[in-house]
């Protein structure tokens, strides 16, 4: 009988590692979507403040002036969607990795390789979401935040670059 116990614990041990290892994975799958879902929506508000807007979204009465023109919502929207994506990539995906608490090989690999590059974006972010949070529209705003606005994108597109890598890996079976 006790045989057959410690066959049945076995066997359940082994259904609930499994179990916890399928979990582990869908919760990377979910946050993995989650966070390209968010990037998703920051290029869009971007975009739009970069004045990049599609055909419809354009005021053919507008002169380029007018079109230019940021408001202050569009730039509090901007900043806190990428306030909330570089938080999700963060606490969700790279805290793991800088408490050391990665095990998958190509994860540490790609992270060895593409981390100081996120991290040097973040603290970029940072500083624009700093320097902006109270934005007003105002000339001398407008004057710094055209060049602020194309860095930003400069770093948006080096960090989807640097998080791909780590994301496939992530997602490496």
């Amino acid at each position: 009988m006790e045989s057959y116990m410690t066959t049945n614990e076995s066997a359940s041990d082994s259904v609930a590692a499994k179990s916890v290892g399928y979990d582990r994975r869908e919760r990377i799958e979910t946050t993995v979507s989650s966070l390209i879902e968010e990037r998703q929506q920051v290029l869009v508000a971007y975009g739009k403040l970069a004045g990049l807007k599609s055909f419809d979204d354009v005021d053919p009465d507008a002169d380029d002036t007018e079109k230019k023109r940021v408001r202050a919502a569009e730039v509090r929207t901007f900043l806190q969607l990428l306030m909330d994506y570089t938080a999700l990539g963060h606490f969700e995906i790279y805290q793991r990795i800088i408490e050391g608490k990665e095990r998958r090989r190509a994860v540490k690999e790609a992270s060895d390789r593409v981390y100081p590059g996120i991290a040097a974006t973040t603290d970029f972010i940072v500083e624009f979401n700093d320097k902006y949070d109270r934005f007003a529209a105002t000339e001398e705003e407008m004057t710094t935040f055209d060049s602020d606005i194309s860095k930003i994108g400069e770093v948006l597109a080096t960090r989807g670059e640097l998080e791909d890598e780590i994301l496939d890996a992530l997602q490496q079976r």
